[in-house]
């Protein structure tokens, strides 16, 4: 054979045996077919199926007394399997009694059924309530398939949204507390074992394996959602009069470091949190940062009187109302002459506390500010707190001390600030700020509790003591009077400064600010708050201080302290109580009255309903016949009133 006649025989043996593959392999596969027809149907249907999560009930975020914030709800989706042995004989009882259950035809089941897309899959309603999926699980009917899905539910809208915040469409958690612990919300999904069809789509089966998902656990916080809302109310009354584009506030425990309440305006709704704009959604209490102004002056005063270069009755020049310090005028509101260190805080007078702060080192003044917590975060369990601004002295200018004396040139959150205030109310301790009090399983059992947390001690207890008077006095006479409460002494300092605009202070702009405590001595509240530029009257005295004046009159009566200190006060002072007696509960109008009644001697059912039905909180003990409450009668009417009864 010729070369050429050699390649070609070699080429068609190859092509032959190339054509042969497909045939032995199609014979292969008909081999296994015929010869093992059971295992190879296994091997496909187990092909066929795949395991998809189920997600685990969300927990419970409540308040201190265990309301619902944010709660979970609860959708089933409805499916039929109708090639199950057993449900022909059922099906027409099955769609006539689901069709009574739902309010829909029956024909349109038994149309779904027909129409389905898989041979043994067929989708139903996806909008069953639990009490409803429970109903069709007791009928017991062969081949029903019922998968939960849940959503998250926000009772009181945007009451204490900015502590809550929100999920998403997935049901993970976004902000707030909801993305801050949201491992031990979320808890542990499931596993269902799902077929797929030939298009690829999931669907369950009848029989397929379920690991059930565990639900998270609840969250129960250190607020009281009538003392959240009474905040709310107030700062949005507060913005509203004082034409400020923005306000916030924020109450704590200064000895523990417990929250008590939070608040924002503008706020949002977690149930539509889409709906509000970015800066609605802010939690400005630890997302902004804000030059302080004279509430600053904390730190000035601190370490002024723990250097030894001042005490609260020492005298301090602070002349016409002006002065000169490196090359730049500092100026007061007015003009107060020679000033005792105690009246140069309770007048707020800029050129008293500079000419004092420059005679410390510089330092000295730093460390100061850092011992009481600014240029740090407050490690509060809220996610997006920053830290503040306290540029290191290499870094000041000529100007940096004696601006940073009176609040400029350092940048503090608010709650920040409120924790500096905490430490001037407890005796000179940083506490570490909380607003979740315990975690708990479903069944109740305390999985974990914060305990309160002392950071380090910022000054000394002497020192608190010493100033704690001067600051009650700022209430007394000084800027802060706007700021006094009948009967209850109240320790704070006002703040006014200029907002940064493009680089330049902006005239128009200002943080009007007032933070204090009450009562003075052994005070159960600190409570900051900040409206963000004021249109008119910009000053913390006039537009912040009203604010706080108001949310803790509200407050006091939640207190059994503080309304015995205003009751023994009032005794005190020969209060006109039997010219105007408190009259019985029973005697009263409809309208809700302005103090607070007797409720001695009412059921306990008759007492509990009157103030309830005048939006009054009521916290009972016992049964029976009302023995004892607080507060007294003819005490202001609170938002809370505890009542004890006979049994």
């Amino acid at each position: 054979m010729t070369p050429k006649d050699q390649i070609l025989a070699r080429m068609y043996m190859m092509l032959t045996l190339l054509g042969l593959v497909p045939l032995a392999v199609a014979g292969q596969m008909g081999w296994i077919v015929v010869s093992n027809p059971e295992s190879l149907r296994s091997q496909v249907r187990a092909q066929a199926r795949s395991a998809v999560e189920l997600p685990a009930m969300r927990g419970a975020i409540l308040d201190r007394d265990g309301r619902g914030l944010a709660i979970n709800t609860a959708r089933y989706t409805l499916a039929l399997d109708p090639t199950v042995e057993g449900f022909a004989e059922q099906a027409d009882s099955f769609f006539e009694d689901l069709a009574a259950l739902t309010g829909e035809a029956a024909a349109q089941y038994r149309r779904a059924v027909r129409s389905r897309h898989s041979p043994q899959y067929a989708k139903l309603d996806d909008g069953l309530t639990p009490q409803q999926a429970e109903q069709v699980r007791a009928w017991d009917v062969p081949g029903v398939i019922l998968t939960a899905e849940f959503g998250r539910r926000y009772n009181y809208g945007t009451t204490a949204a900015h502590l809550v915040g929100h999920v998403g469409g997935n049901g993970q958690g976004l902000a707030g507390l909801e993305l801050a612990y949201n491992e031990a919300l979320r808890g542990t999904p499931g596993r269902r074992i799902v077929r797929r069809d030939r298009s690829g789509r999931i669907q369950a089966f009848v029989g397929g394996t379920v690991v059930p998902p565990k639900r998270g656990d609840d969250l129960v916080l250190t607020i009281d959602l009538a003392r959240q809302a009474a905040l709310e109310d107030e700062l949005r009354r507060g913005v509203a009069q004082s034409g400020a584009e923005w306000g916030t506030a924020v109450a704590m425990n200064p000895h523990t470091g417990a929250l008590l309440a939070l608040a924002n305006v503008p706020a949002y709704n977690p149930n539509r949190p889409g709906a509000a704009p970015d800066a609605a959604r802010r939690n400005r209490a630890i997302t902004d940062r804000f030059e302080p102004g004279s509430t600053f002056k904390l730190v000035g005063a601190v370490a002024a009187l723990e250097q030894g270069l001042v005490g609260l009755g020492d005298s301090v020049e602070t002349g016409d109302g002006w002065a000169v310090f490196h090359g730049h005028t500092m100026e007061d509101v007015h003009a107060y002459g020679t000033l005792s260190f105690g009246g140069v805080l309770a007048h707020s007078s800029n050129v008293g506390m500079a000419k004092t702060v420059d005679r410390l080192a510089p330092g000295v003044f730093y460390q100061y500010a850092r011992n009481m917590g600014f240029r740090q975060p407050t490690w509060v369990d809220l996610p997006g707190e920053v830290s503040g601004v306290l540029k290191r002295p290499p870094a000041w200018s000529a100007t940096t001390q004696t601006s940073m004396a009176i609040g400029y040139e350092v940048a503090v959150t608010p709650l920040q600030l409120l924790v500096a205030y905490s430490a001037l109310a407890n005796g000179g301790h940083i506490v570490k700020p909380y607003v979740v009090a315990e975690q708990q399983t479903m069944t109740g059992r305390t999985r974990w509790r914060n305990e309160p947390e002392v950071i380090r001690r910022a000054f000394q207890e002497r020192t608190a003591d010493t100033l704690r008077s001067a600051f009650e006095r700022v209430v007394e006479e000084g800027t802060g009077t706007n700021a006094q409460i009948e009967g209850l002494p109240v320790a704070g300092k006002t703040g006014t400064a200029l907002a940064v605009t493009d680089g330049q202070y902006a005239s128009d702009k200002a943080r009007a600010s007032f933070v204090g405590f009450f009562p003075t001595e052994d005070p159960e509240v600190a409570l900051l708050v900040v409206l963000g530029s004021p249109d008119g009257e910009r000053y913390g005295g006039e537009v912040a201080a009203p604010v706080f004046r108001r949310v803790a009159r509200r407050w006091a009566g939640t207190f059994p302290a503080v309304v015995e200190r205003m009751t023994r006060t009032a005794s005190a002072e020969g209060a006109p109580r039997e010219a105007a007696p408190a009259v019985r509960a029973s005697a009263l109008p409809a309208d809700a009255p302005a103090d607070m009644p007797d409720l001695r001697g009412l059921s306990t059912r008759q007492a509990m309903a009157w103030l309830r039905a005048r939006g009054v909180s009521a916290r009972l003990q016992g049964h029976g016949t009302v023995v004892r409450q607080t507060p007294a009668p003819g005490a202001p009417l609170p938002t809370q009133v505890f009542l004890a009864g006979s049994q």
